[in-house]
């Protein structure tokens, strides 16, 4: 499992991309979703996953509803128009980072 500190910038990014494959997702499926195809390497805790939805909601990068399952309300999110572009942004500068980082952390593997 990777640290906090390493995916406390990368959470926003994480949502909106998979929010843009699905239509729509709660919290607790975002997670789990996370931890699948990372095979277990991330692991999105409940005190950093909802506080960054709360966050992408106030944005306008998300926005979600409400429905009843088996007596309990859930929130499901969705991505926004403004997310969808967002998504796009953040996707292109976490690829430039990657690369850049790359270059820092393992300058004999060039890249093409």
């Amino acid at each position: 499992m990777y640290s906090k500190e390493l995916l406390k910038g990368t959470i926003s990014t994480i949502v909106l991309k998979l929010l843009s494959e699905k239509e729509r997702m709660y919290g607790y499926e975002i997670s789990q979703r996370v931890k699948e195809l990372s095979d277990g390497k991330i692991q999105l805790k409940d005190g950093s996953l909802y506080p960054a939805l709360q966050k992408m909601t106030a944005e306008g990068l998300l926005s979600f509803k409400e429905e009843e399952v088996g007596g309990r309300v859930r929130k499901y999110y969705y991505i926004t128009k403004h997310g969808r572009q967002e998504k796009t942004a953040s996707v292109n500068e976490l690829q430039d980072f990657i690369a850049t980082l790359n270059k820092i952390v393992f300058p004999e593997f060039k890249t093409v």
